[in-house]
């Protein structure tokens, strides 16, 4: 049980960062319509709002998935047995969890050639690639734990915790994911 707060506190921190880019990228594209109303230069705006938006995105993928809200085909699922069910959740978390983990190498492999290459971004801002596109390791391998961990869950008997997220949500009436 340790373990599982410490991987909650891990993907909600994950969250309040990716969180914290979308308010970066408020807060530059703001920034930049004010300075171009004011005639001065913006230089290298979309990049850094480039880089806050994927890292936003991937950074959110593992609190995303353990709350419910990836797609899931639960139609078929509804309307297997208990057994039936739990065998299914089981083969599609180890097909998740082996293109998961492809995703999270492949991730890996393309920023240590950014960083092996010594890319440096095209844009007005000239840094090395491999700074932003850290994002994307992060919460590749972030995302490879959470669905690992799922399986690990099912593969013991319990309920993940994606199934419990989505029927609190529908016992308070929220059906706003659904749609």
């Amino acid at each position: 049980m340790r373990i599982r707060r410490l991987l909650d506190r891990l993907y909600d921190a994950a969250a309040w960062l990716a969180a914290l880019f979308v308010l970066a990228v408020f807060v530059v594209m703001i920034g930049g319509s004010a300075m171009r109303l004011m005639g001065l230069r913006t230089g290298g705006s979309d990049d850094i709002v480039a880089w806050c938006c994927a890292a936003a995105g991937f950074l959110a993928m593992a609190h995303t998935f353990r709350r419910g809200d990836f797609v899931r085909v639960t139609l078929l699922l509804e309307r297997m047995s208990r057994a039936r069910r739990r065998a299914l959740e089981i083969v599609s978390l180890s097909i998740a969890t082996l293109f998961v983990a492809y995703f999270a190498w492949a991730a890996c492999q393309f920023v240590y050639e950014s960083w092996d290459f010594h890319d440096m971004a095209n844009g007005l801002i000239a840094i090395p690639l491999w700074i932003p596109q850290t994002s994307f390791v992060v919460g590749a391998l972030l995302l490879l734990l959470a669905v690992a961990e799922q399986l690990v869950v099912v593969l013991r008997g319990e309920r993940p915790v994606y199934e419990a997220a989505i029927e609190e949500r529908h016992a308070r009436g929220d059906f706003s994911e659904d749609m």
